[in-house]
């Protein structure tokens, strides 16, 4: 039974790896995740469990909390970024990159497949109560442009649900799988009072190429001078480079951002028109 779960979860990942940002019509089934790459560029020294890094000294990392309630609200100064990642919970993965997180003193957007939310529940539960953003990414990481619109937030709301149990907090953010969308699903999405996240940055985390991703990342934050990052917890490699990426980013002085959803009150003639609904 034990080795029959190992296997699932094995080809639950290798599904998952096949998430390339480019807006595309299929998946990208070239992207393998059992390819792991070596530390990159310099070696920081960890401090405890290996399986646990932790690095030394005191950082200034962390930037302000932006609360948003609309894509609108999303606005990044310059050298501001927002850390996400798609696809996990997946443990040895997932919380290693919790712990470098954790030492930075900064916080993450977690977009997180509900498959894998209820396969480990606990992983989850325990991106949320690190005071880290929560979102969803569909309940098997589907290709929502190969379905038909009913089919297609039949998913997205499965997902949210499955994430909303396993981490017991609200999901109030959402990003489309392979970036594969439509106006009328995103609208759709805003009217459940979640936030659907783009990619100003992509990591690449995904592909074992030159140049490094840290090298990627920088190179497009550069041009930018802000913006989403985007990588993904079910990587080796990106928790082998974070340490890395996060290093560039303090040093050359950006900031990271934490996300906070804020619920838009309701007008007051719409609480009055339900009052009166009700006293009638």
């Amino acid at each position: 039974m034990y080795r029959f779960f190992v296997l699932s979860c094995m080809a639950l990942t290798a599904t998952l790896s096949a998430c390339s940002t480019t807006r595309q019509s299929a998946p990208d089934t070239s992207i393998k995740t059992s390819s792991v790459i070596a530390p990159e560029e310099r070696k920081l020294a960890y401090t405890g469990d290996a399986a646990a890094p932790r690095m030394t000294g005191w950082h200034h990392l962390a930037g302000r909390t932006l609360e948003v309630s609309s894509l609108a609200d999303l606005k990044l100064q310059d050298k501001e970024v927002i850390l996400s990642f798609d696809d996990g919970p997946i443990p040895g993965r997932t919380d290693k990159v919790l712990a470098i997180l954790d030492q930075f003193g900064v916080k993450g957007a977690f977009m997180m497949v509900g498959e894998m939310a209820e396969m480990h529940p606990a992983l989850a539960r325990k991106v949320a109560e690190d005071g880290n953003t929560i979102g969803s990414h569909t309940y098997d990481h589907a290709n929502l442009s190969s379905l038909d619109f009913d089919a297609a937030m039949a998913e997205v709301i499965k997902g949210e649900l499955a994430v909303t149990k396993a981490t017991g907090t609200d999901v109030s953010f959402f990003r489309f799988p392979y970036l594969a969308e439509s106006h009328r699903l995103r609208a759709a999405i805003a009217m459940r009072d979640m936030v659907v996240m783009d990619v100003d940055i992509d990591s690449k985390d995904y592909f074992n190429t030159t140049p490094s991703v840290t090298q990627r990342t920088m190179d497009l934050l550069h041009k930018r001078g802000r913006g989403i990052i985007l990588m993904h917890d079910i990587h080796k490699r990106t928790a082998t480079m974070l340490p890395t990426l996060l290093s560039e980013l303090e040093t050359e002085g950006y900031k990271v951002v934490t996300l906070k959803f804020k619920k838009t009150p309701m007008p007051n003639n719409v609480l009055a028109s339900a009052d009166f609904v009700t006293i009638r």
